[in-house]
C-alpha cells in the first residue's frame, strides 16, 4: 500500500531489493470480483506473465493461491512442502469474511497504537466469531493481547493469560501454523521469562512459516534481551527483507543497535523511520541514544514532538531525564511528581516508565523498588533490564541482580 500512487517499477524494485514485481488490480462489484495481475523481470522491464480472474467472493482465498502457484510456476521456484504460502483454504463465505476481518485486524495491529490495538481484538474477535474453525483470528488476538500488556495498556496480569488462552486456541487448531507458535513464543518470553521454551517457539514458527517476518522480528528481540547481539541483527535483518517498509520492524532494529552499545547507528536508523512517519511512537525511543551521546538539544527537541503527539508516561519519564541533564531540575521534577500522581490515582496499572525516571534524577533507592514491583506485576519491561544501556547505574546493586537472576537473565 506505499505504492499505491505507481512510483516507478524502478524505484519499487530498487527500494524492496527484488528481482520481480507483481503489479495488479482488484475491483469489486457486490458479491464479485476482478483480479488482473502481470509479473514484470526487474533487469528489463520484461512483462512474463498476465492474467485475469473473475471470481465469487466466496472463492477469493482459493483465487489467491492460484494466483501464487501461477507465479510460483512461471518464475521456476521450487517450493518445499510444508511452506507453500498463502492463505489456508477456506473457501465457505463464511471462511473468506473470517479471513477478510483477520486482515483488517492485523491493519489496525500494526500500529502499535491503544486506539489500533482495541480495534483489532474487535476483528480478530469478529473473524473467530464468524469462523470458530480459524485458527488465525486466534493467534491475532494472542498478538493483541500480549502487546497491549507490552505496551502498558493494562495488567500483564490480566492482558497476558488472554494472550496465552488464544495462542493455544490457535494451536489446537491448526499445530502448524508459523503464527500461532510466534505468538506463544512472545508470551514465554516476555510474561513467563522461560527463555528455553520461548526460544523452542520460535525456531518452531521461523521452520513452519520461514517468510513470516514477525516470526524473525520477535525472535531478533528474543536473542538482544541476552545479549546475543550478533545473532539478533542477522534475524532482524532478516525481518527487514521480508518485509522492507515495516516501521515497527525498522524500529527495534534501531533499538537492537541502542541496546548493542552503537548510538550513533541507532540514532540514524530512528531518525530514519521518524522520515518516513513522524507520527510513529515508538520511534521516539531515539531519545535514550541521544542522552547516551550527551545531545541534549537533540533529545529535548523530540521529547516536545513526542509530547504533541502523545501526552503518554512514557513521554513524561523522557522529559524528567532530559530536563535534568539541562540543569532544569526544578522542571525535572514536577515532570516526575506527575508521574507519580498518576501512579497513585490508577494503582493497578503498570508503571514501567517510573524506575527510568528515577533513575533519571538519581534517585537509585526508588528505582529499584519500582522495578521489585514490577517484577512481582510480571511487566515485560523486565525481560530489557539485562542489555539496556539506562539501568547501566544500577548494575552493581545486589537488588538489581537479585532481579535479574529470577528472571532468567543472570550471566
Amino acid at each position: 500500500m506505499q505504492y499505491r500512487d505507481r512510483p516507478s517499477l524502478d524505484r519499487i524494485g530498487r527500494e524492496l531489493g527484488v528481482d520481480y514485481v507483481l503489479e495488479g488490480s482488484v475491483r469489486r462489484d457486490a458479491d464479485r470480483v476482478r483480479i488482473s495481475a502481470q509479473l514484470i523481470q526487474m533487469s528489463d522491464q520484461t512483462h512474463l506473465w498476465s492474467r485475469q480472474y473473475d471470481r465469487e467472493l466466496s472463492s477469493l482465498v482459493a483465487v489467491q493461491e492460484e494466483i501464487a502457484q501461477a507465479v510460483a510456476d512461471q518464475i521456476q521456484l521450487t517450493l518445499e512442502p510444508g511452506n507453500r504460502a498463502g492463505a489456508p483454504a477456506l473457501l465457505s463465505p463464511e471462511g473468506y469474511e473470517a479471513y477478510d476481518l483477520y486482515l483488517k485486524g492485523r491493519y489496525f495491529w500494526n500500529l502499535r497504537t491503544a486506539d489500533g490495538f482495541e480495534r483489532a481484538v474487535a476483528y480478530f474477535a469478529r473473524a473467530a466469531e464468524k469462523d470458530p474453525a480459524y485458527a488465525r483470528s486466534y493467534s491475532g488476538l494472542a498478538d493483541a493481547y500480549a502487546l497491549m500488556s507490552t505496551y502498558d495498556l493494562g495488567s500483564p496480569m490480566e492482558l497476558m493469560p488472554k494472550a496465552r488462552s488464544a495462542a493455544i486456541r490457535a494451536l489446537d487448531l491448526d499445530d502448524r501454523l508459523a503464527e500461532a507458535h510466534t505468538s506463544l513464543a512472545l508470551i514465554r518470553e516476555q510474561f513467563d521469562w522461560d527463555w528455553k521454551s520461548a526460544e523452542k517457539e520460535f525456531r518452531r514458527a521461523i521452520e513452519l512459516g520461514p517468510n513470516y517476518a514477525t516470526a524473525h522480528h520477535w525472535y531478533a528481540e528474543f536473542l538482544a534481551f541476552q545479549g546475543r547481539f550478533r545473532e539478533a541483527l542477522v534475524e532482524s535483518e532478516r525481518a527487514s527483507r521480508l518485509d522492507p517498509l515495516s516501521l515497527i520492524i525498522s524500529t527495534d532494529h534501531a533499538t537492537i543497535r541502542y541496546f548493542a552499545g552503537q548510538p550513533d547507528r541507532a540514532i540514524d536508523e530512528f531518525r530514519s523511520v521518524l522520515e518516513r512517519e513522524p507520527r510513529f511512537l515508538k520511534a521516539n525511543m531515539v531519545v535514550w541514544p541521544y542522552l547516551q551521546k550527551g545531545m541534549y538539544s537533540e533529545a529535548l527537541a523530540q521529547v516536545e514532538k513526542w509530547r504533541s503527539i502523545a501526552d503518554e508516561t512514557w513521554s513524561w519519564a523522557a522529559q524528567v531525564c532530559v530536563y535534568e541533564r539541562l540543569g532544569r531540575h526544578a522542571e525535572a521534577r514536577q515532570a516526575l511528581e506527575r508521574l507519580e500522581r498518576w501512579g497513585r490515582d490508577r494503582p493497578a496499572d503498570p508503571m514501567p516508565m517510573l524506575p527510568v525516571a528515577y533513575i533519571g534524577v538519581n534517585e537509585k533507592e526508588k528505582a529499584l523498588d519500582s522495578l521489585e514491583k514490577l517484577f512481582r506485576d510480571r511487566s515485560s519491561v523486565i525481560a530489557t533490564l539485562k542489555v539496556d544501556p539506562f539501568y547501566d547505574p544500577l548494575r552493581e546493586d545486589s537488588r538489581f541482580q537479585n532481579i535479574l537472576r529470577r528472571a532468567g537473565l543472570a550471566d
